[in-house]
């Protein structure tokens, strides 16, 4: 329920673990859905603890992918130093490639057809898993093709857009495994507030991460699951 203290256990849960010496603050990973409760899950933590929370892995699933696709930028056919794109530059890119396939805009809107794509992507899907049948619907059947030359010329422009950190992540830890081994050993424990807004990535790239272990709480309210529009998944916790 609203205002029951869900994110009061977790933190609490998250400071027993540090006080006890059960593992070190880089061995915790703390995760939430908006920028404005990442904050207050460290503002809280900094004020449990009376330490700061800086550098500490405690953030949004994309804050922190992007944190770990910097860091292994190569493997994904990026730069360290890649652009997070925003909508408007999305949307301007997009129907640049609409026009070049001779596509009427005001029948497919770049904000549609992004939405589209935006969606598939939280789902964990690249061009290559989309069936035939769901790019058929969508700008005259150009729907796999659009997408498919959007991430190409999203890589030539050394850039990303937001459910691309997620969907790269997956990539880099599905591809190599190296790099999820290092960060399975060193996420001992995994925190998630919120867990009724995750979506199919986002539960992905959670499952992925604490495979080694199984050492995931997670904390939510299913009724207060607000985000369907944007790919979430209710079920996600209904199965947990």
């Amino acid at each position: 329920g609203a205002g029951t203290g869900k994110t009061r256990v977790l933190i609490s849960r998250l400071s027993h673990i540090l006080l006890e010496g059960k593992a070190r603050p880089m061995e915790m990973l703390a995760v939430t859905f908006t920028n404005k409760a990442a904050r207050e899950m460290k503002d809280r933590v900094a004020g449990l603890l009376g330490r700061p929370v800086e550098g500490w892995w405690i953030g949004t699933f994309h804050a922190l992918s992007a944190r770990i696709l910097r860091s292994h930028a190569e493997a994904v056919g990026l730069r360290p130093n890649f652009t997070i794109l925003d909508t408007d530059d999305q949307e301007r890119l997009l129907k640049q490639l609409l026009e070049a396939e001779d596509i009427d805009l005001k029948k497919w809107p770049p904000r549609v057809v992004l939405g589209v794509i935006q969606r598939w992507k939280d789902r964990g899907l690249t061009p290559d898993k989309v069936t035939d049948a769901e790019g058929s619907e969508v700008a005259d059947g150009k729907a796999l093709v659009l997408y498919a030359q959007y991430q190409e010329r999203l890589k030539t422009l050394n850039a990303v857009d937001f459910g691309d950190l997620l969907l790269l992540a997956l990539e880099l830890f599905q591809d190599n495994a190296e790099v999820l081994d290092r960060y399975q050993r060193q996420f001992r424990y995994i925190l998630v507030d919120e867990y009724q807004d995750t979506n199919v990535a986002q539960y992905l790239w959670l499952r992925l991460l604490a495979r080694s272990h199984s050492n995931l709480c997670c904390v939510g309210d299913d009724d207060q699951s607000i985000y369907s529009w944007r790919g979430a998944e209710v079920g996600n916790i209904l199965r947990f």
